[in-house]
Order: C-alpha cells, then sequence, then structure tokens
C-alpha cells in the first residue's frame, strides 16, 4: 500500500491478508533489533517460487499497544507478486 491505513479494523483486515498471503513453512525471521518501543524484524518467505525478503518495522506506545506496523518488501518481483495476492485476499474478505 502507498499510503498509511489507519484504524484498528483496517488494520486487522490487512494483516489477517498478509497472514495469509505469507503464512508457510518457509517463513522465518533472519533478524530481529529491539531498541525500547521499536523493533525491526527481517523476514524470508517463499510464494509461488518468489524469495521474498522483507522487514517489520514496529512501534509500540507507552502502554505497550503497537501505535505503528510498516512491511517493506525486496525485490521488485516479490512486491508485484505479494500485491496481487494481497488485493485478491483483500476483496474476499
Amino acid at each position: 500500500m502507498h499510503s498509511p491505513q489507519v484504524g484498528k479494523g483496517v488494520t486487522m483486515m490487512y494483516l489477517s491478508a498478509a497472514f495469509h498471503v505469507l503464512a508457510n513453512d518457509s517463513f522465518h525471521y533472519v533478524r530481529e533489533v529491539v531498541d525500547g518501543q521499536n523493533a525491526v524484524l527481517e523476514f524470508v518467505v517463499e510464494v509461488d517460487g518468489v524469495t521474498v525478503n522483507g522487514v517489520d518495522m514496529i512501534h509500540w506506545d507507552e502502554n505497550g499497544k503497537i501505535a505503528d506496523f510498516k512491511v517493506m518488501l525486496r525485490p521488485y518481483k516479490a512486491i508485484n507478486l505479494i500485491k496481487g495476492k494481497m488485493r485478491t485476499m483483500l476483496t474476499s474478505l
């Protein structure tokens, strides 16, 4: 997505779709960087024969609730693949 998605309902919808698209036996985290209320988690997963490399960037507020969650993917081939699968998943929800 090119713009931030705001609100609990839409966030849950996107996270649910991402789980369905990315959750398979090849998914694994390869690096975690945690500093106070921030974390960057690097992951690798294979989807339809394409190796997807990505990072989850998470910030928690002072109450321990997620205040910001950003996902970045690479390479470009993987972005297009995941974008299409996410679109399909989101339209079926």
